[in-house]
């Protein structure tokens, strides 16, 4: 048979960074000593509640399909989440819970993305958005953003990009790779704009709790009628368990539970059970203190990086990362990061993984491990450099 996969997958980038880590591990086989700053999952252990809420429940041997839009005890104690920690009530029948936030993305872009619409998204952003967008045949149209907006859309981006095919847009706060965020008055802006053109608006919430000077607003506070993102992955540390959430306008859910059937079937039990216990005062302190934890390594790793030469123009106002400008250093980021790796022994990602709107200028650095490693990159970047 001859090989002729649908047109869509010719659209589909790679992740880059995952080939540098690919390198990055090959090299650590043959002996190397490699600092892993490339890749956005952080290093810390799941919280042991929720591993030992996971035990109890397999233990009971009951781990049988759920509901398709998950536990309702699980959907009750988010909806408690957003009362306490926003003070925003959401009804637990609008919350989906997920195949972490890529489920979310997924059923959100089934429902709502119709062959040629176009959706509009930050260059730089993140990749997958773009791809999510046109695996359900909608055209991804990105909308350069740089640090004189903070790296984040405005009404005035979206007057520009918007046409009669624009179906909705597709913002992150905090945002990666910048980590920056969107205020409410930014928000309720933006939704606006959106709700006036008679679009969709999906906002990815999935760095709230990793924010540093002050809370992220969700915007759930702006409007019954938009879409939100979130994650069990990064604030409650549970990359491999493969949870998250989507909290989806009224008028849509039944839409969503048809797609979340026939797509899922539902989620993860053994992750659903062991959710049960992120919300609990015990995981909720392990959690603050890691984030006071992270806050530490950026406060470490931006002043460092600076010195080295490296332009951060943006200040990260959550998630766990630096979008550091490299032109002044080399002419091309992607070079650099693979000469990083391989005479420094550091792993960096280089920008093109981010989008088209200059690139080459950008590495990003994720502050995912100990300080203690961190000022170990720095040493060698200096050598490196000759600085």
């Amino acid at each position: 048979m001859s090989y002729r996969p649908a047109r869509r997958c010719a659209d589909i980038a790679p992740f880059h960074v995952m080939e540098l880590l690919a390198r990055a591990k090959a090299l650590e086989t043959s002996g190397r000593d490699i600092v892993h700053m490339e890749v956005g999952e952080p290093d810390f252990p799941t919280p042991e509640p929720v591993v030992r809420a996971a035990q109890a429940a397999i233990a009971t041997g009951k781990m049988f399909y759920t509901p398709a839009l998950g536990l309702p005890e699980l959907r009750q104690a988010i909806a408690a989440f957003y009362r306490q920690r926003y003070g925003v009530d959401i009804a637990a029948e609008r919350i989906v819970v997920t195949a972490g936030a890529s489920g979310a993305l997924t059923l959100a872009l089934a429902c709502l993305a119709n062959p040629g619409s176009e959706w509009l998204l930050t260059d730089p952003g993140y990749p997958c958005n773009r791809h999510f967008v046109r695996a359900f045949e909608g055209i991804p149209v990105g909308i350069p953003v740089s640090a004189e907006s903070n790296f984040q859309p405005t009404p005035a981006h979206l007057a520009a990009h918007w046409n009669p095919q624009t179906a909705g847009l597709i913002v992150a706060s905090p945002a990666n790779p910048t980590g920056t965020m969107l205020g409410l008055d930014q928000l309720t802006a933006l939704q606006t704009f959106v709700a006036a053109h008679q679009g969709h608006f999906i906002v990815d919430e999935i760095y709230h709790g990793l924010t540093y000077e002050t809370d992220a607003p969700t915007a759930l506070a702006v409007s019954d009628e938009l879409w939100v993102v979130q994650s069990f992955s990064k604030y409650f540390q549970m990359t491999g368990w493969r949870l998250g959430w989507l909290v989806v306008p009224e008028a849509y859910l039944r839409d969503v539970e048809k797609l979340a059937q026939n797509l899922f079937i539902s989620p993860s039990t053994p992750a659903q059970f062991a959710a049960l216990a992120a919300f609990s005062p015990e995981t909720l302190a392990i959690l603050e203190a890691r984030r006071a934890e992270f806050r530490r390594r950026r406060d470490f790793l931006a002043p460092a990086l600076e010195s080295l030469g490296f332009g951060i123009a943006a200040r990260p106002q959550g998630a766990f990362y630096l979008y550091c400008d490299c032109s002044e250093l080399a002419p091309d980021s992607f070079a650099l990061a693979g000469r990083l790796l391989e005479e420094a022994g550091v792993a960096a990602t280089p920008g093109l993984d981010f989008g088209a709107h200059q690139p080459q200028r950008y590495l990003r650095f994720a502050y995912t491990t100990e300080v203690e490693r961190l000022a170990e990159a720095v040493e060698r970047m200096r050598r490196f450099f000759g600085r």
